[in-house]
C-alpha cells in the first residue's frame, strides 16, 4: 500500500502522521486544534523536507508566532471586547475562535488517503458558540496535493451562520528572498487598522505577479476580497531551498496575507472577516456564512508543495 497511517505522542500531544509513500508526500496533525503542524515532501535526495513554518516542532518558541496552521473557527481573526451577540446570545471568545484550544477525538480513517476530525455540538460550549452545529475537518493526500475540507452540520431548525478558515504559515528562509506570485483579478483590499475593519476599502486592478504589498507591513495584515479574481492560484517560492507552494483558493471568498517578520508568510484561505469598529451583530458580520436549517456547509481548498 502507498498509505501509511501512524500515531505518536510527542510533548504532551498526540500526532497523526499520513504518508503517501508513491508521492513522496507526508502530514502531521496534532489533535490539539486539528492543526497541521508538518507538511512535507521527499525531495531528489530522499530526504523529508517540511514546508510549514517550524516545521515538525511541537513545542513552543521562545518568542515570535508559535503555530503553523491554526485552524479558525467558529469565527475567526477578532470579536470586538472578545464578544459578540447573536440572536440574543452572547459569544465570548479570543483571536481566531475556540477550535484551535479543542482536543479533538482521534480521527476517523476510512479512507487511506485521509484524516477527518470532529467535533460534536455537546463538546461546545454555548458561551463558545450557542447553537448546535458540529464541525468536521479532512486533510487528504490526493497525488502532490494536501486537500483541506470543512464541513458544518447544521442540527437546529432554523439557519444558523459561521466563519471560518486556516491560518498557515509557510517557512521561507527570510521574507525578503520569499517570492509570492498572485493572479491577476480585481482585489478589494479591506484596511483593519487595530485588527478590526475601519470600512476604507481600497480597489486594486491588478495583470498578476509579484505581490504589489510592501512586506514591511505584513504585520499589520493583508485582508484581501478575492470575489473579482477569476482564477485564485497564488504561488509562494522560497528560492534558496527550492520549495514552492501552489495554493488554489477556487471558491475561497477571502485572503489574509500576513507575517511577524519572521522567516515565515501566512496566507490564508477565510470564509469571513473580523468584526468592525463599529461591531455588528454576529449574524450580520461581513463575510459570514449560511447553514440552512438542518443542512450543511462544505467549503475546501488545496496546497500542493513542490520543488523547482
Amino acid at each position: 500500500m502507498a498509505f501509511h497511517y501512524s500515531t505518536l505522542k510527542e510533548a504532551g500531544h498526540t500526532l497523526d502522521i499520513l504518508t503517501d509513500d508513491h508521492a513522496g508526500l507526508r502530514i502531521v496533525v496534532s489533535r490539539t486544534g486539528a492543526e497541521l503542524i508538518s507538511i512535507s515532501r521527499r525531495n531528489d535526495e530522499g530526504e523529508w523536507m517540511g514546508f510549514l513554518y517550524r516545521d515538525g516542532e511541537v513545542e513552543k518558541p521562545a518568542s515570535g508566532w508559535g503555530n503553523h496552521a491554526t485552524v479558525m473557527g467558529y469565527f475567526l481573526h477578532r470579536l470586538v471586547g472578545e464578544k459578540s451577540n447573536y440572536l440574543g446570545h452572547e459569544i465570548r471568545g479570543g483571536n481566531h475562535s475556540f477550535l484551535r484550544a479543542k482536543h479533538f477525538p482521534a480521527p476517523e480513517h476510512h479512507d487511506e488517503n485521509a484524516l477527518t476530525y470532529r467535533l460534536e455540538p455537546d463538546q461546545i460550549a454555548p458561551h463558545e458558540y450557542p447553537f448546535k452545529v458540529g464541525f468536521q475537518l479532512t486533510y487528504e493526500l490526493v497525488g502532490d496535493t494536501v486537500r483541506v475540507n470543512f464541513v458544518f452540520h447544521n442540527y437546529e431548525d432554523h439557519d444558523c451562520h459561521v466563519s471560518f478558515g486556516l491560518h498557515p504559515g509557510f517557512a521561507v528562509t527570510s521574507l525578503a528572498e520569499a517570492e509570492l506570485k498572485m493572479p491577476a483579478g480585481r482585489y478589494v483590499r479591506l484596511f483593519a487598522p487595530g485588527n478590526f475593519l475601519s470600512g476604507e476599502t481600497e480597489t486594486i486592478d491588478f495583470p498578476g505577479g509579484d505581490m504589489p504589498f510592501d512586506k514591511a507591513k505584513l504585520p499589520d495584515s493583508y485582508l484581501l476580497d478575492l470575489s473579482g479574481v477569476q482564477l485564485p492560484l497564488f504561488v509562494l517560492a522560497d528560492p534558496a531551498t527550492r520549495r514552492v507552494l501552489y495554493l488554489n483558493f477556487s471558491g475561497v471568498p477571502y485572503a489574509t496575507i500576513w507575517s511577524d517578520g519572521g522567516p515565515f508568510l501566512c496566507v490564508e484561505p477565510c470564509w469571513g472577516m473580523p468584526d468592525h469598529h463599529e461591531q455588528r451583530p454576529f449574524e450580520q458580520k461581513l463575510g459570514i456564512q449560511t447553514i440552512a436549517a438542518c443542512g450543511h456547509l462544505t467549503r475546501s481548498f488545496s496546497i500542493s508543495p513542490q520543488f523547482q
